[in-house]
């Protein structure tokens, strides 16, 4: 993998992981990880560029829905694979990193 396996891209994998053939938008992987659009947006635009996910823009009208279209994000099943052995071999976060993430600090 071409980035650093940090607990926020384990936290993202770790979401798309929990049911490979799910599409979910960005915002709701925001909330299943915790982490901040800021954070969690540029870690799927890089797992994207490595070819780990797969991206769609839905195709409704903004207007009739009372909203933006959302991007949905899925992992490939290279990716799947990869992602898989990627958590395996990752250390783990000790609690203090989690901590600090879960307080809103952004760094573990």
């Amino acid at each position: 993998m071409g980035m650093r396996l940090t607990v926020q891209v384990q936290l993202v994998l770790q979401a798309l992981l929990h049911d490979p053939a799910r599409e979910m938008y960005g915002l709701e992987l925001t909330e299943e990880t915790g982490l901040q659009p800021g954070t969690a947006y540029p870690i799927l635009l890089r797992l994207e560029r490595e070819g780990w996910v797969n991206s769609r823009w839905e195709d409704v009208d903004p207007r009739a829905e009372k909203r933006p279209a959302r991007r949905y994000y899925r992992l490939t099943a290279g990716g799947a694979v990869q992602a898989s052995a990627a958590l395996a071999g990752a250390s783990r976060p000790r609690g203090s990193a989690l901590r600090r993430l879960a307080e809103g600090d952004g760094v573990a």
